[in-house]
């Protein structure tokens, strides 16, 4: 478990330590890729200093071929040792520009709100429920990779997450050996459709973790020949892959959500944050559903197994799975609106920038609402409607001060135009069902 070795001590003592030979020095850029360089473990200290350097154009934060070169300098607290590569460490990075912090970098955006956090005396802590698709190329497309994945309800199906043994087992193996302590995994709604859950942490350690466990997940699966994707909605009539996110804040050893004494477990501050992540919840579809894809999972009719698990509506409630928020016992609560796509940097910063928002306000959520709201969100005229496609949550995003503080002049002004590149893009394309439909007019 490398988060117990690595205070205090330089990168190249832990390369000795750890018999490391490189390090890969990986930074997340404005669209959620993830870039890196790959040090011999000789030159660490150069550039546990200084930074690897970047042309800045070729990753997606805005700046042009004129622009100086970026420094990544790697964290050490980040440190993981490739549990299939045991001499290379991967390191997240923070981005540098000129000797100062790059502002409209995703992992420094997200430390700007865990200060603001930290200065009112909390902790931020989270766990996310990560989902996949393991899939198979097609000579035209992709394919679920598992042939005998059929059904049209596979969730929790034994047989088809035993198929998978090999790779879900191996995958669970090494993040046990990473000190990560996963609990549970399962076969989710979709067919060829996993979930492997971890105990969750400090938000910025779960943000790193979330970014090494789809490199993670998608190195292996090619081992295999497969492809695993995290892609909001790839087959139009199962299941999309979400990332729900559990919150929680805290200020020591004590959890500042949980109170026995409320019907649901939560205290008034909960109440207070979960007011504000509602109140900002149409702004937030942006950073927590990112692509065009997203709102194919959000807009989704109903599915082969019957239900889509998406959230339409900006709504609570109790152990319901039908609401953008659940609150499944006391002292946190869930945020199902994340998809897989999603930068955890971005959508954290946003989701306790909202929360703290609440706070300051001192907002109120509302009462919970009971029942299915896939099935009888239209009984409720007061409710908001979350974003149907991804201008809408642009705009919205835009319209909202307290996010596009958060991300500051150039991040949010970047990530608009990347975004409205991303649309024209899709609404110049012409699919395969527009050919079909309309080739005879």
């Amino acid at each position: 478990m490398v988060s117990t070795v690595t205070e205090g001590r330089s990168l190249s003592e832990l390369a000795t330590e750890l018999d490391l030979d490189f390090f890969l020095v990986s930074y997340t850029d404005l669209l959620g890729g993830t870039r890196a360089k790959l040090v011999p473990a000789a030159k660490i200290a150069v550039v546990e200093a200084n930074g690897a350097c970047f042309a800045p154009f070729a990753s997606n934060l805005g700046l042009g071929p004129d622009a100086p070169d970026i420094a990544a300098i790697p964290d050490p607290n980040s440190l993981i040792v490739l549990p299939w590569q045991p001499n290379v460490g991967w390191l997240a990075s923070d981005v540098y520009i000129e000797g100062k912090p790059f502002l409209a970098a995703p992992r420094m955006i997200f430390k700007r709100v865990l200060e603001q956090c930290a200065n009112l005396g909390y902790q931020y802590k989270t766990g996310v429920e990560a989902e996949f698709c393991l899939l198979k190329k097609t000579d035209q497309s992709y394919q679920v990779a598992d042939a005998l994945d059929t059904t049209s309800r596979p969730c929790y199906d034994q047989l088809n997450l035993m198929r998978q043994f090999d790779l879900i087992s191996t995958l669970v193996e090494y993040m046990e050996h990473l000190g990560w302590e996963p609990y549970q995994c399962d076969h989710e709604d979709a067919n060829g459709q996993f979930e492997i859950n971890w105990t969750y942490a400090d938000a910025l350690v779960t943000a790193d973790r979330h970014v090494f466990f789809k490199y993670m997940v998608k190195s292996l699966a090619e081992q295999q020949g497969l492809t695993a994707s995290f892609m909001p909605k790839i087959f139009s009539n199962l299941t999309g892959n979400g990332a729900h996110l559990h919150m929680s804040l805290w200020q020591g050893d004590q959890n500042a959500f949980e109170d026995e004494a409320d019907g649901m477990g939560i205290s008034a501050i909960a109440y207070e944050f979960l007011a504000g992540v509602l109140s900002h919840a149409r702004g937030l579809s942006a950073l927590c559903n990112p692509t065009v894809t997203s709102y194919k999972r959000l807009a989704a009719s109903t599915t082969t197994s019957g239900s889509t698990w998406a959230p339409r509506y900006v709504s609570y409630g109790g152990n319901n799975r039908t609401h953008m928020i659940r609150i499944p016992e006391g002292g946190r609560f869930e945020c199902r609106l994340i998809d897989g796509a999603a930068c955890l940097y971005l959508a954290q910063a946003g989701l306790l920038a909202a929360g703290l928002d609440g706070m300051a306000q001192h907002l109120h959520p509302g009462k919970p609402l009971d029942g299915n709201l896939f099935a009888r969100g239209s009984e409720f005229p007061d409710l908001q409607v979350l974003p149907a496609n991804l201008p809408e949550a642009m705009q919205c995003l835009q319209q909202d001060p307290v996010l596009m503080a958060t991300l500051g002049d150039q991040a949010s002004n970047t990530l608009l135009e990347f975004k409205q590149q991303e649309w024209n893009s899709y609404s110049a394309a012409i699919t395969p069902w527009e050919l079909e439909q309309y080739i005879n007019c």
